[in-house]
């Protein structure tokens, strides 16, 4: 696995990034926090407790109780690559969230985002 910045990178970082650009467009930090617990399997306790302790993203997505089967279904790019296509197991995990945080941004329904 290639070593890139962003895997040593605390979450508590990123987390507040992905709520200003849903904010920014009229949706909630609840709304993210939905979609990262869909993702990833935490309940909503161990998602601020991540948060609170500042895991790098690498630990945020390896630690994770129960990635969701369902976002092998997330397709589309994410800067200029298409996140089906991305090879790197944790990259792609990363590139899941974004194209999803993007998605709540772009007005779609909380239902289409989490696969349902």
């Amino acid at each position: 696995m290639a070593d890139h910045k962003i895997y040593k990178m605390s979450f508590a970082k990123v987390y507040p990034m992905h709520v200003a650009k849903a904010e920014k467009k009229g949706r909630t930090k609840e709304e993210v926090d939905q979609i990262i617990l869909w993702l990833t399997g935490y309940s909503q306790e161990e998602l601020d407790e991540q948060i609170k302790k500042q895991t790098d993203i690498e630990g945020f997505f390896n630690e994770a109780p129960k990635l969701n089967p369902s976002r092998e279904l997330i397709k589309g790019v994410v800067c200029g690559v298409r996140v089906e296509e991305i090879e790197e197991p944790l990259m792609q995990e990363i590139r899941y969230l974004d194209k999803l945080v993007d998605e709540l941004a772009k007005g779609k329904s909380m239902e289409k985002i989490l696969r349902k």
